[in-house]
């Protein structure tokens, strides 16, 4: 079963959105899939209305109290099952500091699971125990990102931490890709940001890191109203809206993570690239990412018309 983490340590740049709509994506293609909330704010639970089914049956018991998974998944529908998770969760962080094996909780109970193809995990907003037991389980990491440049400086953490992981835990952890979400086709910022991660993966392919095949999706998630909305409705927003352009949206980039998913990995040389993550300065050709965003700062947050 391959495991996608969906992960970014900076709030708000759409992983539950995208957990939830890319999740139900694949089971339109036929896929049997299992979303996993590892988010103590529990917003995958509570987008899909199980925050009442959550109680006493969720991530929570799993990790800490050892509740077999198949007490803690609810199904929704014929492909698509959820294990859920609720304000306790959190607690997790403290309760397992001192378990040997903390990390590899998640792992060992997904091993046991054969009635899926697919499980997708939407992380928590920081790089705690947590997040690390979906990097363990995981063997690919999906990154969302708003066309920012502080994004840019928050990605060169998240690949020192999956390269870690890669390196000490789940030596399989590879980078599918980062997606574009809350996309705006009619600004600069945003093709400049797609351009300066681009070189940075570029520089990559060949080396040992985990993010050599990266991509960078063709799909954008548009900026979409009824993406905001379907949450305060329980539904994915296949349920709610199959015709608006951010349910299009996530069809395409369905498409491109299965043929993601079903590529070999090229093998990898043994010399390791830099792990830090660069903005590239297009003008100079230097990596210098303080000076590259201290640069860019100078123009509008909201970067200025095409």
């Amino acid at each position: 079963m391959d495991c996608v983490a969906v992960i970014n340590q900076k709030g708000g740049v759409g992983k539950t959105t995208t957990t939830v709509n890319i999740g139900a994506a694949l089971a339109q293609h036929g896929k049997r899939v299992l979303l996993i909330d590892l988010d103590p704010q529990g917003h995958l639970t509570t987008h899909l209305g199980l925050d009442t089914l959550a109680q006493g049956r969720g991530t929570y018991e799993v990790l800490t109290k050892d509740l077999p998974l198949s007490e803690a998944i609810h199904a929704i529908s014929p492909n698509i099952s959820v294990l859920p998770a609720q304000i306790d969760l959190a607690a997790a962080e403290v309760e397992l500091v001192s378990v040997v094996g903390r990390e590899v909780i998640l792992r060992d109970h997904l091993a046991s699971l054969s009635d899926y193809d697919l499980a997708v995990i939407d992380c928590p907003p920081s790089l705690g125990v947590l997040t690390l037991n979906a990097l363990a389980a995981a063997s690919h990491v999906l990154i969302p990102l708003q066309p920012h440049f502080l994004a840019l400086q928050g990605v060169g953490k998240l690949f020192e931490t999956i390269r870690l992981v890669a390196g000490r835990i789940n030596p399989g952890l590879r980078v599918a890709g980062m997606v574009m979400c809350m996309y705006e086709a009619g600004t600069r910022l945003a093709g400049e940001v797609i351009d300066d991660l681009q070189a940075y993966i570029e520089g990559s392919r060949g080396g040992s890191t985990p993010w050599r095949d990266a991509l960078i999706f063709q799909t954008r998630i548009r900026r979409n109203v009824k993406l905001a909305e379907c949450p305060s409705y329980g539904k994915s927003i296949f349920d709610y809206a199959p015709n608006c352009h951010g349910a299009a949206d996530y069809l395409q980039l369905a498409d491109e993570l299965i043929s993601v998913l079903s590529s070999v990995p090229r093998t990898a040389p043994t010399t390791p690239l830099p792990t830090s993550m660069p903005v590239v300065d297009r003008t100079s050709q230097t990596s210098a990412p303080r000076a590259a965003a201290a640069g860019k700062g100078k123009q509008p947050a909201a970067g200025p018309s095409a």
